[in-house]
């Protein structure tokens, strides 16, 4: 030992510090037990900021840098953007006013939605989503998903998402400048209801950045997280994916809470 100490130009006193090191337990293990729990429950979905929220739910009070070097240490990295579907086909129908602006804050719930339709391409065959977000808490109010970009997609998740609100709420509800969106049946329906409708301008993606921003979070977080055998196989575990980001899936902006609770908690409050 003597020999190799001098060989490795080492002090006594610095080999027998590292070892004593070596032998102590690691003050992190709870932690590091609990992030890899919390990482694989969200399948790879979250990152330092979000498993740091989720941790002091757990009553583990974390600095996010800690938990930042911990998953490094851990080998723990947030898996994480398709073509965009263009339902744009010109000046078919009415355009309404851009009465959103750019201003996504909203101060309760049912004051502000935004709606559009994404496209998935998957095994030579296509699949369509049409969500309606909450801009007070970003969860989905309602949503459909069909074989073909067709207008009772979106009357059917309108139709889905009036049930739950009274008539003549005056809310926005804001959209591109899709065919769907121009089409009269579309806009008498929000007209019965005492629903303004808003649009983006033409070719302006920014003005409905809140779906696009959401849209964006649904591929990373699962069309290209995973692997899928079959198209029906997508569909369930997109419906998954929606139950999970809008009941499950923490938001630090709304204090650790998931979108739907957050949002039952400003209904029962008001």
């Amino acid at each position: 030992m003597s020999l190799l100490l001098e060989i490795a130009q080492l002090p006594r006193a610095s080999f027998y510090y590292h070892l004593k090191q070596m032998k102590r337990a690691d003050k992190y293990e709870t932690a590091k037990a609990e992030i890899t729990a919390i990482y694989h429950e969200n399948k790879g979905r979250y990152g330092y900021r979000r498993i740091t929220e989720e941790l002091r739910n757990r009553k583990i009070h974390l600095n996010h840098k800690t938990v930042q070097r911990l998953m490094k240490q851990l080998g723990l990295v947030c898996r994480v953007r398709m073509k965009k579907y263009r339902s744009y086909k010109g000046e078919v129908g009415t355009i309404a006013p851009n009465l959103l602006q750019r201003n996504f804050y909203a101060d309760k719930p049912n004051q502000k939605w935004v709606t559009d339709v994404t496209e998935f391409s998957l095994f030579g065959d296509k699949l369509y989503l049409s969500p309606i977000l909450d801009l007070y808490s970003s969860d989905l109010v309602s949503y459909t998903i069909s074989d073909r970009p067709v207008l009772s997609m979106v009357t059917s998740m309108l139709d889905k998402a009036f049930e739950q609100i009274p008539d003549g709420t005056n809310l926005i509800l804001h959209s591109d400048q899709g065919w769907q969106y121009q089409h009269k049946q579309y806009q008498q329906i929000l007209k019965n209801k005492g629903v303004q409708q808003s649009m983006s301008r033409k070719g302006n993606c920014l003005d409905n950045a809140v779906i696009e921003n959401f849209f964006g979070l649904l591929k990373s977080e699962l069309f290209y997280l995973q692997e899928f055998k079959s198209m029906e196989h997508f569909r369930q575990e997109l419906i998954e994916y929606l139950d999970y980001y809008n009941n499950r899936r923490i938001k630090a902006k709304l204090k650790g809470l998931p979108p739907a609770i957050h949002r039952q908690q400003a209904l029962s409050a008001a």
